[in-house]
């Protein structure tokens, strides 16, 4: 007797699809939902539903662009459903060589079907029939630009407005690395004796000594899972994570002994230096890493305050903290916009993580280009500026103030910074060059900014700066 499956990946796919293309979901929300809800699927089948339906989005504007070479009937004018089979089905025959090209065909045919469009079967069928045997004929656009667009399925604007701030070699080399597929980044979770008594990290040595203790530990626990961890070169606790299916899974992710956290966001708490018995406010803290990670550094003393504007937010935080086992560190629903006269200068380290247009991290947002426009830029860096001048009033004669985002835009970087002390002169730029490895060094840009970018650093792209409000001058 022929064992029927409970679930189709496929179905699940063009599910996923339908929700980020036609709803406006974001696609990393859904994909978690949809792999949490079907928990009992294989490895390999969750594997396949997260490489197609991510793929599919992240070479988007390839795929239609391939399709309408082949179809007399142009994307848009498809219906939805039919639009986002074909698209996912072209990314397997051009992607995905595991797949055979007629397995892929008739799978999107039966799926069409099945979804009530048995009329379209025959449409369905033979445009994925010559897309397949003619693939390798596709010719992309002569214009550099638009060259660009359709190779790496960027939006047009984005590429423009990137190439007044970088050369297109650089571009390129950004575009590369979006596209590639990379293991997680994670943070191990050190000892106390471990953090410093500065609450950094303590200088680091070279080969083994330039890694701790926990990390080899959890690696060798990891290697019995099948779990490779290899440490990141920027700093000792970092790691990169691979062969993991669901980390819930994951005895020591539950137990805290690692979270899931770029690099770049690990840098912040190490330019903001702690030292033992700070107050710490982070006014956009969700999902809590950087909170998290600032009162591990404060070795148990002082308090951290990780803020955000809804419950659902500070719930994720909560989620952080709990799994921490932390009790320097509290949850607190606020509008960041909104000045909280009660925390006027009480806090040694204020963190800016605001919100931006995450132009740094379209490798793992990859939806995020499509829904991104030029007028969004601009209220984006309304917001920011908003939001820093109500959190600068939090910091205390001889504090920091910590201003980052995950993009590569200047505009809400570099631009805004200099809008800041221009506005605020008791801020000057603190010195971030001693926070920072060999690498990263030489990087920093009027001594207290760091741009990352992707390909270039192995890291997101990732703004950071830091900013130490002065002292008061004493009267003669």
């Amino acid at each position: 007797m022929t064992k029927i499956k409970p679930v189709n990946e496929r179905e699940l796919v063009l599910g996923i699809l339908m929700e980020v293309t036609e709803k406006g979901q974001y696609s990393h929300l859904v994909i978690r939902d949809v792999l949490g809800k079907y928990q009992y699927l294989d490895k390999k089948e969750r594997a396949f539903i997260t490489r197609v339906t991510e793929g599919t989005l992240e070479h988007m504007i390839e795929l239609d662009y391939i399709l309408d070479q082949f179809s007399k009937v142009k994307v848009k004018k498809m219906k939805p459903v039919i639009r986002n089979i074909l698209r996912s089905a072209v990314y397997q025959l051009k992607y995905m060589d595991t797949v055979p090209d007629s397995a892929v065909c008739n799978e999107a045919v039966k799926l069409a079907v099945k979804k009530g469009f048995s009329g379209l079967r025959g449409f369905v069928n033979g445009v994925l029939r010559s897309t397949s045997a003619g693939l390798g004929q596709v010719r992309y656009p002569s214009d550099p630009v638009e060259g660009l667009s359709v190779r790496y399925s960027m939006p047009v604007w984005i590429l423009k407005l990137w190439l007044q701030s970088y050369d297109r070699q650089t571009v390129e080399t950004m575009l590369e690395e979006f596209q590639k597929e990379k293991p997680l980044t994670v943070r191990v979770r050190p000892s106390l004796e471990n953090i410093g008594e500065g609450g950094g990290r303590p200088p680091r040595g070279t080969g083994a000594e330039a890694v701790w203790p926990e990390v080899l530990k959890l690696q060798k626990e990891l290697e019995g899972e099948g779990i490779r961890l290899e440490p990141h070169p920027y700093l000792p606790y970092a790691c990169y994570l691979s062969g993991q299916d669901y980390l819930g899974d994951l005895q020591s992710f539950r137990e805290g002994r690692f979270s899931v956290q770029d690099v770049s966001s690990m840098l912040v708490c190490e330019m903001a230096a702690p030292k033992p018995g700070d107050v710490v406010i982070d006014v956009c803290a969700a999902p809590g890493g950087k909170a998290v990670h600032m009162a591990e550094m404060l070795r148990g003393t002082g308090s951290v305050e990780a803020r955000d504007l809804t419950a659902y937010k500070t719930g994720l935080i909560q989620e952080n903290i709990d799994r921490s086992g932390l009790s320097n560190i509290q949850a607190r629903q606020m509008d960041a916009r909104v000045l909280d006269a009660a925390s006027a200068e009480k806090a040694d380290i204020v963190i800016a993580d605001l919100p931006c247009s995450g132009l740094g991290v379209l490798g793992k947002k990859t939806d995020l280009k499509y829904n991104v426009t030029e007028e969004s830029l601009e209220s984006l860096v309304k917001l920011q500026r908003e939001i820093l001048t109500a959190a600068k009033a939090y910091v205390r004669p001889g504090g920091k103030l910590v201003y980052s985002t995950c993009t590569i835009n200047p505009s809400e970087n570099l631009e805004n910074v200099h809008w800041f002390l221009e506005q605020n002169p008791e801020f000057a730029l603190r010195d971030i060059r001693e926070s920072l490895c060999e690498e990263l060094k030489g990087d920093v840009q009027e001594k207290g900014c760091l741009q990352l970018l992707p390909g270039i650093h192995k890291s997101d792209g990732f703004f950071l700066a830091c900013m130490e409000k002065g002292l008061p001058q004493r009267s003669n």
